[in-house]
C-alpha cells in the first residue's frame, strides 16, 4: 500500500471546452489540472463566463471575511439544488440569507450544543451496536450514511433513525445524492431561474417525495409547539426563534426549506468526514489504536470531550484531505484586481478547499496523513489561514461547531470495541457528487477490539 492517502489524479493541462464539461459533469476533483495544487490563482474561459479559483490566503480572505457582500453566493451550482433545497440559507443571499441567519444561529450558538449532545452520544452508541463484524469487507459509506442520518434526527426532532418517517426520508436522501450530480446546465449556461434546467427525472421524484415527508415532519411539530408538549431540540428552538429585528418566525414552506439543507449539509457531509476518518484510520492503524484508547477513557460527558484531543486532530486531518464540500462559488458584483488581474463584474469566484487544504507551497507534506500536524508551528499557521472545511467568515457553516462535536463523538464511539481493517488491494477513489465520496464506496473489515 502506497504511504500516501489516495488522491484522484488530475486531468492533462490542455483539453477542449467540451472534453472539459464532460470530465466536470463526471467528477470536480479528477476535471483539475495538477497546476492547481501550487497556483495562487488561476483562471478558467467558457464561452458564457469567466470564473477564478483562486488559493492565496490573503484573496480568499478579501471574499469571505472583509468583503462578503461583494461576493455573494452563486446560483450556478446552488441552481442545481433547487428542487430539493428550495429558498434555503444555503442558496440565499443578501438580506434574506441575514434574516434566516438571526432565527437559524442561536439553535448552534455557544452552551445550545450541549443540548444536542445526548442525541449525537446516543446515535455513536447505536451505530456502534449495528456495527457487524464479519472478515468479510464491508461498505462503509452505507454505514456512516445510517448514522449521520440518525444524528440528525435525534438532534433535530428528537426521532431515532428506525422511526417510520425517519426510515423513508434516509432512503430518499440517498436516492437523491446518487441521482444528483454536482453540475447541470444552470452551472454553464446563464439565465432567469424559469430557464428549464433539465433535471434527472429521479432527482425530481426523489426531491419531491422529501419535501413531502419534511413537511409532515414540520406540521407535527408545529402542532406540538402549540399545545406545549414539544421536545427542546433544533426543530423547536428554530422554530419558536424570533427574528430580533422583525420579529417573524419561519413559516411552514420556510422552515422545510431550512430542514432540507439541514438534511443535505449535516447528513451528508457528516456521512462523507465519518467514511473517510474509518479509512485513515484503517489504513493507519497506529492512529487507530491511539483513537482507540482515548475512546476507552471517554466517559461520554459532554464536559470531558475535550478529552478526546487526538480523536479531534484526526478528525481535523480527515476534513483536510477530504473536505466533504471541495469546492464553493461566489460571483463577484463589482469589477476588482485580483494578483494584478482585473476581475470584471459577474465573474465567478470558486474557492476549493480540497485544492487549499493540498497547496503545496503552503502545507507540509500536502498529501500525507498526519494528525500530529496540528501541533506544528506549520498546522497552526495553515489552520488559520489555509483551512476551510466549513468555509470562513459570515458564511461559515452554521452548523461548524456541531459537526467537529459529531465527528470526534462518533469516532470514539466506533473505535472503542470495534477495529476498522483495510484491504491494500482496495484502495478507493475520492469522486466529488454532492460531497466527497469514493467512486466505488469505502471497503474495509470490522473486526472486535
Amino acid at each position: 500500500m502506497n504511504d500516501l492517502p489516495p488522491k484522484p489524479v488530475s486531468r492533462p493541462e490542455n483539453v477542449s471546452l467540451l472534453r472539459y464539461l464532460r470530465l466536470f459533469r463526471r467528477d470536480i476533483l479528477s476535471a483539475q489540472p495538477a497546476k492547481l495544487y501550487r497556483a495562487w490563482m488561476a483562471e478558467f474561459r467558457t464561452p458564457f463566463f469567466r470564473s477564478y479559483l483562486i488559493n492565496d490566503p490573503k484573496l480568499i480572505n478579501t471574499v469571505l471575511k472583509e468583503e462578503p457582500d461583494d461576493f455573494p453566493k452563486s446560483d450556478r451550482i446552488g441552481a442545481g439544488l433547487r428542487p430539493l433545497l428550495g429558498n434555503s440559507v444555503f442558496l440565499t443571499n443578501g438580506a434574506v440569507w441575514k434574516r434566516q441567519r438571526r432565527i437559524i444561529d442561536p439553535a448552534f450558538a455557544g452552551g445550545r450544543l450541549r443540548d444536542t449532545f445526548s442525541g449525537i452520544f446516543a446515535a455513536g452508541q447505536a451505530g456502534a451496536a449495528r456495527l457487524r463484524q464479519d472478515p468479510e469487507a464491508q461498505e462503509i459509506e452505507a454505514i456512516t450514511s445510517h448514522i449521520a442520518a440518525d444524528v440528525i434526527f435525534r438532534t433535530l426532532f428528537s426521532l431515532p433513525i428506525e422511526d417510520e418517517t425517519a426510515q423513508k426520508v434516509f432512503i430518499e436522501f440517498r436516492n437523491y445524492q446518487r441521482s444528483q450530480p454536482i453540475l447541470n446546465l444552470a452551472a454553464f449556461i446563464p439565465g432567469p431561474r424559469w430557464m428549464p434546467r433539465f433535471f434527472r427525472p429521479a432527482t425530481r421524484v426523489s426531491a419531491r417525495k422529501i419535501r413531502v415527508l419534511i413537511t409532515q415532519l414540520t406540521v407535527a411539530r408545529l402542532e406540538m409547539i402549540a399545545e406545549g408538549t414539544a421536545p427542546d431540540d433544533l426543530a423547536t428552538k428554530i422554530l419558536t426563534t424570533k427574528d430580533p429585528e422583525t420579529g417573524a418566525t419561519f413559516s411552514l414552506s420556510e422552515m422545510v426549506d431550512q430542514v432540507a439543507i439541514f438534511f443535505l449539509a449535516g447528513h451528508e457531509t457528516s456521512a462523507s468526514a465519518l467514511a473517510w476518518s474509518l479509512y485513515l484510520l484503517a489504513r493507519y492503524p497506529d492512529w487507530q489504536d491511539k483513537v482507540a484508547v482515548e475512546a476507552a477513557q471517554f466517559d461520554g460527558d459532554f464536559a470531558n470531550l475535550s478529552q478526546l484531543k487526538i480523536t479531534r486532530d484526526v478528525f481535523r486531518e480527515a476534513l483536510r484531505l477530504y473536505p466533504p464540500v471541495p469546492m464553493m462559488v461566489r460571483q463577484s458584483l463589482r469589477e476588482n484586481r485580483f494578483r494584478d488581474r482585473v476581475i470584471k463584474r459577474g465573474a465567478q469566484i470558486v474557492l476549493s478547499p480540497w485544492h487549499l487544504h493540498r497547496h503545496n507551497r503552503l502545507w507540509d507534506n500536502p498529501d500525507g496523513f498526519d494528525p500530529s500536524r496540528w501541533q506544528t508551528q506549520n498546522g497552526k499557521s495553515c489552520a488559520r489561514d489555509a483551512y476551510m472545511p466549513f468555509s470562513a467568515g459570515p458564511r461559515v457553516c452554521t452548523g461548524a461547531g456541531f459537526a467537529m462535536i459529531e465527528g470526534v463523538a462518533l469516532l470514539a464511539a466506533l473505535t472503542k470495541d470495534h477495529r476498522f481493517i483495510a484491504d491494500p488491494a482496495c484502495v478507493p477513489v475520492p469522486i466529488a457528487h454532492l460531497t466527497v465520496r469514493a467512486k466505488d464506496g469505502i471497503w474495509l473489515r470490522i473486526a472486535a477490539r
